[in-house]
């Protein structure tokens, strides 16, 4: 990997002038975008869908533990998994003090298909402390785009078709039955539950402050895991 070349300190300041000009275009598109995202129209959940915690079954409502917002991160993990995918590992790990985010009213949740027998000796080998629950048996990481299979639902994933995945030389996604990751985000007003917004492979980048500590540095993130550019490509 190359270097940075070296170059004196009043043309490391023009060079870093012009970088920052960049940044701050970024920084206004960013906060353009949150607001079309704040803006994005919601749809209600009218599917009574029925997770499993480790103190029983529970609804997408019982998720928001009386919050009006909730995060669910849709974490690659089938029944039956016998690895876990390095690139929701990282992200796990990266999840912060949730007291912040329940200060602000939004609870954050992650869900798989894997039973809470798989689940609870995972969560605890790794030390997560954030809510993690069971999908298995529902309609709810099919309905989410999440988890690929054409004899349950119609393939989608990222807003993208089977045939579209396949144009965009994504093919390889669509070998098998299989899980993946992502994030959806809901509203609760009173008992009633609405789906406010989803995202999925490069769109979850933001959640995982290791790669964004990294993309500070000059040799950035170093490695071709799931979130890397290189792996992702225009994802």
């Amino acid at each position: 990997m190359n270097s940075p070349k070296v170059v004196s300190r009043e043309e490391f300041t023009v060079a870093r002038k012009k970088l920052l000009e960049s940044e701050k275009e970024l920084s206004h598109l960013r906060d353009r975008v949150n607001a079309e995202r704040r803006a994005l129209p919601m749809v209600e959940i009218d599917k009574d869908y029925v997770f499993d915690g480790p103190d029983g079954p529970l609804s997408l409502l019982d998720m928001f533990e009386g919050r009006k917002q909730l995060i669910v991160y849709h974490f690659m993990m089938p029944p039956g998994s016998d690895h876990l995918c390095p690139g929701c590992t990282m992200l796990s790990d990266n999840v912060g003090h949730l007291a912040h985010l329940h200060d602000r009213d939004t609870t954050f949740v992650a869900v798989a298909r894997a039973p809470m027998a798989e689940i609870t000796p995972v969560k605890e080998n790794m030390g997560w402390t954030f809510p993690w629950y069971s999908s298995e048996g529902s309609d709810f990481n099919y309905d989410f785009h999440v988890s690929l299979d054409a004899d349950v639902a119609p393939i989608e994933y990222n807003y993208r078709t089977a045939e579209e995945l396949e144009a965009a030389g994504l093919d390889w996604m669509l070998t098998g039955p299989g899980d993946w990751h992502g994030l959806s985000v809901f509203l609760r007003r009173g008992k009633r539950v609405y789906h406010t917004y989803s995202t999925y492979a490069r769109g979850t980048d933001l959640l995982n402050g290791t790669f964004n500590y990294l993309d500070l540095t000059p040799l950035g993130r170093q490695g071709d895991g799931f979130f890397s550019p290189s792996r992702t490509g225009k994802e």
